[in-house]
């Protein structure tokens, strides 16, 4: 160690100073080892933090059901109900999905939906005939019409053809149908909720049966995909998902 003496100051002053900056030396020491330990100290409850910070939830993705596709809802029955959305989608309904037992609802109006009760084999009860009818009438013209009631009738799928009588088109979406017919006055009645985390709409009175949560929908002024908004905010669910339960016409919130 190489010590630089002043001759100009006595053995005491030089042992003095060299005192003054020991000390010096050592409070920058220790600050050094403080200011290094505080660091230390904030690195590791940075760390700490990072660890404790949520990763980002990746959006489950939901299996849909083969009858996510048609409009539909379940019976206070418990009986699935399927109907077309468009021209493609009532051709689907009745030439895949409609089996032996099961009932066919369909209005007079063009442009309504074929509807179909899936029976799995059972008698169906009074109860989802009349709603069945009510979706019908619900998801038909009637609704833009702004009607509160029309008739829906049903048959067999027997009696449903694509065998159109001679001279006549039967044109994508439409189906000959032949023999008695059932009818029954219908009231346009909608309720949206969730059954088994799928956004559901139907009559009021399943709506009830199966939905915790749920609002009235009804004839109105405003765009679907306003409603819509609305309807997520109030019970939550998909956008999307939500304006496909809804009709295809202006509406509103009861």
């Amino acid at each position: 160690m190489k010590i630089t003496l002043d001759f100009r100051k006595t053995v005491e002053e030089n042992a003095a100073d060299y005192f003054e900056k020991a000390k010096k030396s050592k409070k920058k020491l220790e600050g050094a080892k403080k200011a290094l330990q505080k660091s230390l100290e904030r690195l590791r409850e940075t760390e700490e933090k990072a660890v404790l910070i949520e990763q980002p939830k990746i959006k489950k993705i939901k299996k849909s059901e083969w009858f996510e596709k048609f409009r539909w809802f379940v019976s206070s029955d418990g009986l699935l109900v399927i109907g077309g959305r468009d021209a493609t989608t009532n051709e689907i309904v009745i030439k895949k999905y409609t089996e032996k037992g099961d009932l066919v609802f369909h209005t007079d109006m063009a442009g309504s939906p074929f509807v179909v009760i899936k029976s799995e084999g059972k008698k169906i009860p009074t109860a989802t005939l009349k709603e069945t009818a009510d979706f019908t009438a619900t998801f038909s013209r009637a609704w833009k019409k702004g009607l509160g009631t029309t008739d829906v009738f049903y048959v067999g799928p027997e009696q449903v053809s694509k065998e159109a009588n001679p001279g006549e088109y039967m044109p994508k979406g439409a189906f000959m149908i032949r023999g008695k017919t059932i009818y029954i006055n219908s009231e346009i009645s909608l309720g949206i909720g969730f059954y088994e985390e799928k956004v559901m709409s139907g009559p009021i009175s399943a709506i009830k049966k199966h939905c915790k949560e749920f609002l009235t929908i009804i004839q109105g002024d405003k765009k679907p995909s306003d409603v819509a908004k609305v309807v997520q905010k109030k019970i939550g669910g998909d956008l999307d998902e939500i304006i496909r339960a809804l009709p295809p016409g202006e509406c509103n919130i009861s």
